[in-house]
């Protein structure tokens, strides 16, 4: 997929710079599940998933403004109610947005490994920050996270799990896959190719 073009209106910038948890029933028009994503890239993921479950009120992050706006862009044309967008870092906006036990799932695919040793402090899955998303899903609330990097999907279950998420298939078990899940467009290419991803859908204690 070519690197769409840099569109001029920054997205979510209104909910990225509050300081406490908006009114999603307002933001949205209508109530119903909320769901968070970290790093939605180009937006495959986002995009159909939020086609596919239109009662699901779905906000993605992703750092990257041409990614971001493009994603919203795209969904928009789609007529996507149910879509928000932040060109955004989570790590530092999530915990202000979203109340404890709010989120019925949170989506992680395919995060930056990170190559360097140097950097990998700068991983989305920290022990901090996994137990501050365990606080913002309800009770049996998913966590759907996806790599295809084994190392980095063994190290970040192991911090998932340590931070309290269950996983259902037990203690350090990837998820096959599952032909319902709705694939990210990176995953589409993994999917056709044959190449191995590592999945893990976790759940909150109940």
């Amino acid at each position: 997929m070519a690197r769409p073009r840099l569109l001029p209106e920054p997205v979510g910038l209104h909910l990225a710079k509050l300081e406490t948890p908006p009114d999603w029933d307002a933001e949205f028009g209508f109530s119903g599940p909320l769901e968070l994503e970290i790093g939605s890239g180009a937006g495959g993921h986002a995009l159909e998933y939020c086609r596919r479950n239109p009662q699901v009120r779905f906000v993605a992050f992703e750092w990257r403004k041409k990614y971001a706006r493009d994603t919203l862009d795209r969904g928009n044309k789609m007529g996507l109610r149910n879509l928000r967008v932040l060109e955004a870092d989570a790590r530092f906006v999530v915990p202000r947005l979203f109340a404890s036990s709010s989120l019925d799932a949170i989506h992680l695919q395919f995060p930056d490994p990170w190559w360097k040793r140097a950097h990998f402090k700068r991983a989305v899955i920290q022990p901090e920050f996994a137990k501050l998303l365990l606080d913002k899903l309800k009770p049996g609330g998913l966590f759907d996270m996806r790599t295809d990097v084994q190392d980095r999907g063994v190290s970040m279950l192991a911090i998932l799990e340590d931070a309290g998420f269950v996983n259902p298939l037990g203690q350090g078990i990837f998820h096959p896959y599952d032909p319902e899940e709705v694939p990210s467009t990176r995953e589409r290419r993994y999917l056709a190719s044959g190449e191995p991803v590592y999945r893990a859908r976790l759940r909150k204690p109940a």
